[in-house]
């Protein structure tokens, strides 16, 4: 617990979570949950926040009978709904889903009010982190709209190569936003190109 990067940097970040991180500690729960298995369900008011230790999650809809991927988080990263955090709408537009066997400390809602009311700079951390989010989601929105699927592809593999090497195909196709036999061909394209 105490090698775990992302919760050093908060500490670092908000020094008083150190005085009472013993406590804060006792808050969180561990969990293992198999590949294909929903933390988050779309439509659920849920805040609870999931720190993943090991393994890959992702964010999705569905939309007319079609999976569409939004994010992958791995190791190291913090993912919550953030439509349960705001005011105006309590219910997750999204499902959360491991996409290989994940480990996870797991913050319940409770827990986190308590930490947010003790910490008040944390809520600065907070901004960066749904600022971050903000931009990934934008570039997405934009690369869907500006570029062909190839160069979608080609940037997948120079930006964020822990994606093509971890993520099954299937979700690629749906994060890109187009169809699995559609990547295939893409792929086949982009390794012709590499020899």
């Amino acid at each position: 617990m105490q090698d775990f990067p992302i919760f050093n940097q908060l500490k670092e970040r908000v020094p008083s979570l150190n005085r009472n991180w013993k406590r804060y500690y006792g808050m969180l729960q561990e969990l293992s949950v198999p590949a294909k298995t929903t933390l988050i369900r779309k439509g659920e008011n849920n805040k609870t926040i999931y720190f993943i230790k090991k393994g890959c999650l992702r964010i999705w809809f569905e939309d007319k009978n079609k999976d569409v991927t939004i994010a992958f988080f791995f190791e190291n990263r913090a993912i919550g709904s953030l439509h349960a955090y705001r005011g105006t709408q309590n219910n997750s537009q999204f499902s959360l889903e491991s996409i290989e066997p994940t480990d996870v400390y797991v913050l319940s809602a409770e827990n986190a009010e308590i930490i947010y009311r003790e910490n008040e700079k944390l809520k600065e951390v907070l901004l960066d982190f749904a600022l971050e989010r903000f931009d990934t989601y934008m570039n997405l929105f934009l690369s869907r709209i500006r570029d062909s699927p190839e160069v979608r592809y080609r940037q997948l593999i120079k930006n964020q190569p822990d994606i093509v090497e971890r993520i099954p195909q299937h979700y690629i196709a749906s994060y890109l936003g187009i169809t699995a036999v559609s990547l295939s061909r893409i792929r086949n394209r982009v390794w012709k190109d590499k020899k």
